[in-house]
């Protein structure tokens, strides 16, 4: 499955190419593809079109939706508990929380184009210290205490989100706080797509070290104990790199819903529970599905562009549910 995994990717990302406000076909978006690494040159408005503006895009959609795949299939077994996403942990309230004060309060107004990452990012590193000193403090990280330490500060985190744009007077940057809140791909440029791209390879590739131990903790930690495996520092390093994870790809698109829920139930319905094969399939199909929700995002009210949260769950959750009607499926022990 993973070979047709990556081929299904590869050719999703150039047919998204051909899709916008002008539609192009798909051979020229082959010829000016070609032409960025030594073929032919081809006319100026096309390479501005495909590679200047469309190409970070389709690559910030990849990354973005590999990294919260990932990010949902490792937090499933880090709490056992089905209904888990990567916005459990608080990382994303936080990241709202920045991005918010960024847009009503002109926050971080010197760095620019980077102001608003900038703050997502110090609300991210903020919630997700604050979740797991309070969670150290009682007694260290465990899957209880986890997921109702994530919660409630999530909550907390969200209503000063709704404070601050309650008390701001332009509804043009309250505007903008609820469509960046429900995920876009809209600031994609070159210069913002390296960072979370090397951030979703490295730690995709630091959890796929560890796969062997995740599927002892999926098990239980009575399992992975009698192992010999340390169940709290496993933990606490799983929390630590979705945290960084889930705070990168927060703080380049916004909290975009269903992707980190769903896929990793999706992937595990099509190639099994084994996470050596669960971790770079969801990267796949994650990648895959959040590229096609983009296309529709920016093309189905052009020239509108939907939040992606809005797309992800009037398309994914019909689909999803398809699925699990038409096949057998158990996580957790229950069926």
């Amino acid at each position: 499955m993973l070979p047709i995994l990556l081929v299904v990717t590869a050719v999703s990302a150039v047919c998204a190419l051909a899709f916008g406000s002008e539609m192009l076909p798909v051979s020229t978006v082959v010829d000016v593809v070609h032409s960025r690494f030594g073929g032919p040159a081809v006319t100026r408005s096309d390479l501005a079109i495909v590679w200047g503006i469309r190409a970070p895009r389709v690559l910030l959609g990849l990354a973005v939706g590999a990294g919260l795949a990932v990010a949902g299939a490792v937090v499933q077994t880090l709490v056992r508990n089905a209904l888990a996403d990567p916005h459990l942990l608080g990382v994303s309230s936080g990241a709202s929380v920045g991005a918010t004060a960024v847009i009503t309060t002109g926050l971080f107004a010197g760095a620019g184009v980077w102001a608003l990452s900038f703050g997502a990012m110090i609300g991210a590193l903020g919630a997700a210290i604050l979740v797991f000193t309070i969670a150290t403090l009682q007694g260290g990280i465990t899957p209880l205490r986890l997921v109702l330490t994530g919660t409630v500060t999530a909550s907390a985190l969200s209503a000063i989100a709704s404070f601050l744009v309650l008390r701001t007077n332009d509804s043009q940057a309250a505007q903008s706080v609820l469509f960046w809140l429900l995920g876009s791909l809209a600031g994609a440029s070159w210069d913002k797509l390296w960072a979370p791209v090397i951030v979703v390879f490295l730690l995709t590739a630091a959890v796929f070290a560890l796969h062997g131990w995740l599927d002892a903790l999926a098990a239980g930690p009575d399992v992975a104990a009698s192992l010999g495996i340390p169940i709290r520092t496993l933990r606490n390093v799983l929390f630590g790199v979705l945290a960084a994870l889930v705070g990168t790809m927060v703080a380049v698109s916004g909290a975009i819903a269903f992707v980190g829920l769903v896929i990793p139930h999706v992937t595990r319905m099509i190639v099994g529970a084994r996470h050596r094969v669960v971790l770079p399939a969801a990267a796949l199909i994650g990648a895959s599905f959040l590229v096609w929700v983009d296309v529709v995002a920016r093309t189905s009210l052009r020239p509108t562009e939907i939040p992606l949260s809005v797309v992800t769950g009037v398309i994914g959750a019909p689909l999803f549910l398809l699925l699990l009607g038409r096949r057998r499926y158990r996580f957790g022990g229950s069926s």
